[in-house]
Formats: structure tokens, sequence, C-alpha cells
């Protein structure tokens, strides 16, 4: 394994502080080494800041990773536009997509005719990806629950709205649109 970068090896204050300019790209990586040293004059003196390699070589980093939160975050927020997330959605999608994932390790675990492959580290995968598939089980059942539960309260919540429209004077056709909004009927 390599050695940690030598921003990872910066004080907590100075790296936060690298962290929100290279995010925010207000500053050049020259600009940045020339405001670290004014900012922290004490390890700039001490040869303790990045070089200007190390700085690109993080940020190109730094970019890699938040270029991956914005990506899902809008899937997610995508995926609430278009399905709401009353039902965690999200969850239900990603405990497919994982889902499917261990399928598939499995079946290439089982396909796998290493004849140096030992046996006993074979169970131990398989125990393994045994227990998380039950985790991952038992967190689907509660979803499902979940969802199922969602869509009572909004049913529950769609019928008495419909009374109180309805003994309220509103007409039968106002009604029964509010109730399909309230159940996602409507487009």
């Amino acid at each position: 394994m390599g050695r940690k970068s030598t921003i990872a090896r910066l004080p907590l204050d100075v790296k936060a502080y690298i962290e929100a300019m290279l995010a925010t790209g207000a500053q050049t990586l020259d600009e940045l080494i020339v405001d670290l040293q004014a900012r922290f004059p004490a390890a700039s003196h001490g040869g303790n800041l990045p070089s200007r390699s190390a700085l690109h070589r993080y940020g190109s980093k730094l970019d890699r990773r938040l270029s991956a939160i914005k990506a899902s975050t809008e899937a997610a927020k995508l995926i609430q536009a278009q399905a709401g997330d009353d039902q965690d959605a999200r969850s239900e999608a990603l405990t497919a997509l994982v889902q499917t994932e261990l399928f598939e390790a499995i079946l290439s675990l089982q396909e796998a005719d290493d004849p140096d492959a030992d046996p006993g580290e074979r169970v131990s995968m398989l125990s393994a990806a045994a227990k998380n598939i039950a985790t991952l089980t038992r967190s689907s059942i509660g979803l499902k629950q979940f969802q199922a539960q969602a869509r009572a309260r909004a049913k529950a919540a769609a019928e008495t709205v419909d009374k109180i429209a309805k003994s309220g004077g509103l007409s039968g056709d106002a009604a029964e649109q509010i109730r399909r909004e309230i159940l996602g009927i409507a487009a």
C-alpha cells in the first residue's frame, strides 16, 4: 500500500480549507498555493504544505467523488420526482440492485472451478454472502411493510377527504379528483 498523501497528513483545519477551495474551484492551483502560504505561514515555513502536483492529484480525486455524489443525488431526485418517495422507492431500487449483484456473484462463485481454491475460503465467502443476503431480505421485508402502511394511510386519507368534501358540498367530480391526487393515480 502506498503512503498517505501529503494532504491527508495535514492538520484538519488546513485539509478542510484545501478541500473547500478545491471544491469551489475559485482559484487556480498556483493561486491556491500562494493563498495557503499566506494563510498558514507556519506550515509553509516548515515545508508542510502540499506541492502543486499533490494538490492536482487530490483535486482530481475530490472532483471524482463530488461528481459521483452529484450524480447519485440527481438520480435520487429524479426517482423522487417520478415516484415520490412516500413509499421509499429509492431504497426499493437499491435493494433490488444489491440483490441482483449478490445473485450474480454467487453464480460466478459456483461456476468457478479453480483447483487451487481453498474449500474453507469458499465456504467462508458463501457464509458471508448468506449472512448479507439474510440482512438484505429482512430489509426488503421491512421496506414492503412500510410501503403497505404508506398505501393504507394514503387510502384512509383519500376516503376521509372524500367524505369531508362531499359533506362540505364539493361536487362528486372534484372529490374524486382530490381522491386520485392523494392516491397518486392522477397523471
